[in-house]
């Protein structure tokens, strides 16, 4: 390892001693000339300035740079933060799009209920489709409507398309609509134009099939089926469907209400045929015919 001359030592220390001294006097006399208030001061600063600070523009550019790093970086967290909240602002306007389409949906439903042409004879009650039960073996939906609504067993309920059931079932505040696709089903109808009659009976399928057909024959695909009113279960005309031919030959109806998306069902007051109570109400046999001379006329 060297060491340093006893010589080096005793010019170097004397040496910076000088150099921090001429420092020292320069920094006071910086210090004092930028303090003078004086007129030739002042242009000397003017030209210490126009001669020094152009020269340092160069040491400014790692200044300049990292403040408009700075800046960048700002504008880079501003963005940042906009994307996020136009992020939940669109979470927010996606959940509002379907809310606009479900009540459109809703809307289009009631306005179906609207168009249904009823006979100005038959009134009706509105209800909205609580749950829907249906299982294999049994079809059938629950109204929030009941007894407290004037509802009875038996009545007829409608979609914006066509006849739907009937009543099956009244409580208080809610009945039970027994679907036409019900295994238990059976409708009396009409086949338009032909005007023959038919039941039909549910089997829990889509299209019920058509019973007791005169002549099968004569019945043709596309074929309008309306209730026919027989037995006084539903009024009559009321639009069911159209007759279809299934692969295996059997006549079946697709029908005009689409069971599988119930939401609101019309309840049609059905009026009640009158009992005969006493046999005073029915119908008396013709008189027989009279034998022998006519009995002479009463004196006055």
């Amino acid at each position: 390892m060297a060491r340093t001359r006893p010589g080096e030592d005793i010019y170097h220390r004397p040496l910076r001693r000088l150099l921090l001294g001429i420092v020292v006097v320069v920094l006071i006399a910086l210090i004092l000339l930028w303090r003078i208030d004086n007129p030739r001061a002042e242009r000397l600063r003017a030209a210490m300035v126009d001669r020094i600070v152009p020269s340092f523009e160069w040491a400014l550019a790692p200044v300049t740079w990292a403040g408009r790093l700075i800046e960048d970086f700002e504008g880079y967290a501003r963005v940042y933060d906009q994307n996020q909240e136009l992020r939940r602002e669109l979470q927010q306007m996606k959940a509002w799009r379907e809310a606009a389409i479900q009540l459109e949906q809703e809307n289009a439903r009631l306005l179906d209920l609207n168009k249904v042409r009823l006979s100005p004879e038959l009134t009706y009650v509105t209800g909205v489709v609580l749950t829907d039960s249906g299982s294999p073996f049994r079809r059938s939906v629950l109204l929030n409507i009941g007894a407290d609504d004037g509802i009875r067993d038996g009545w007829a309920a409608m979609d914006g398309l066509g006849l739907v059931g009937r009543i099956s079932g009244v409580g208080d505040r809610t009945a039970r609509v027994l679907l036409l696709t019900d295994g238990n089903s059976r409708v009396p109808v009409t086949i338009q134009p032909s005007g023959k009659r038919a039941i039909l009976a549910g089997d829990t399928t889509a299209a019920p099939v058509l019973d007791f057909v005169e002549n099968p024959d004569d019945v043709r695909a596309g074929d309008r089926i309306v209730t026919s009113g027989d037995g006084g279960v539903f009024p009559p005309d009321l639009s069911v469907g159209q007759v279809v031919r299934a692969p295996d030959g059997r006549l079946r109806v697709r029908l005009s209400a689409d069971t599988g998306r119930l939401e609101f069902l019309r309840v049609l007051r059905t009026r009640e045929s009158p009992r005969i109570d006493t046999t005073g109400a029915l119908l008396l046999p013709a008189p027989a015919p009279m034998q022998g001379p006519p009995p002479p006329p009463e004196g006055p």
